[in-house]
């Protein structure tokens, strides 16, 4: 008798995502800031930024198992160019086996935009971004943030995530602060209560200067 793969925590039957992300968390906890990967209701929410038509270019920070990156794939035009900057070597080298047609980095997203000139890309649509903000102090939040504001332009979106826990917490109202310090707008979503733990979005647009 074959054994059945243990369910993924969203109900999908695929384990060996969050598989994966214990063991990076395993490899190295500190850069690990989830507990658990991001449900397909919250990597919705985060994938809409990613357009559907003509050639866009949407970038992922820190996108883990690729829970977001299946739902941009799904989203993006044909035409579209899709990368993803993933810090963790194990995890990256799993995300490249798993989507093949996304360009996968294994680098820094404080270094985003050397690491996107010498793919030859100046400008994207969108980033969106899976990392662990909780675990940056706040220069580093704006140091991240800075890339990202000259990567999208005038033009391009940032969407992020937050659990909604945190939110009482001065890290939490600090990362608030400094998204609207540097965004002119910052729209929060509604709460993702299939989400281990709930969790919202900040979608962003038009940095200020």
């Amino acid at each position: 008798m074959s054994s059945q793969p243990v369910p993924a925590p969203d109900g999908h039957g695929d384990s060996s995502g969050w598989r994966e992300f214990l063991g990076a968390w395993v490899r190295n906890p500190v850069r690990v800031g989830a507990v658990w990967p991001s449900s397909r209701r919250l990597s919705e929410k985060l994938a809409r930024v990613a357009p559907g038509h003509g050639r866009p270019v949407v970038v992922e920070l820190g996108p883990g198992t690729g829970a977001v990156t299946g739902e941009v794939a799904r989203r993006l035009s044909p035409e579209g160019r899709h990368l993803a900057v993933e810090l963790d070597p194990g995890m990256a080298g799993y995300l490249q086996r798993r989507h093949p047609d996304v360009e996968v980095i294994n680098g820094d997203a404080r270094k985003l935009g050397e690491l996107l000139a010498e793919r030859g890309i100046e400008r994207v649509d969108a980033v969106i971004s899976g990392l662990p903000w909780s675990l940056f102090d706040r220069e580093g939040q704006r140091e991240i943030l800075g890339q990202v504001v000259d990567v999208i332009g005038d033009t391009g979106a940032f969407t992020t995530f937050a659990y909604s826990h945190t939110l009482p917490m001065s890290s939490a109202r600090r990362f608030r602060a400094t998204l609207t310090e540097t965004f002119d707008e910052v729209v929060m979503t509604r709460t993702v209560w299939r989400n281990v733990p709930p969790a919202f979005c900040f979608l962003c647009r038009r940095p200020r200067r």
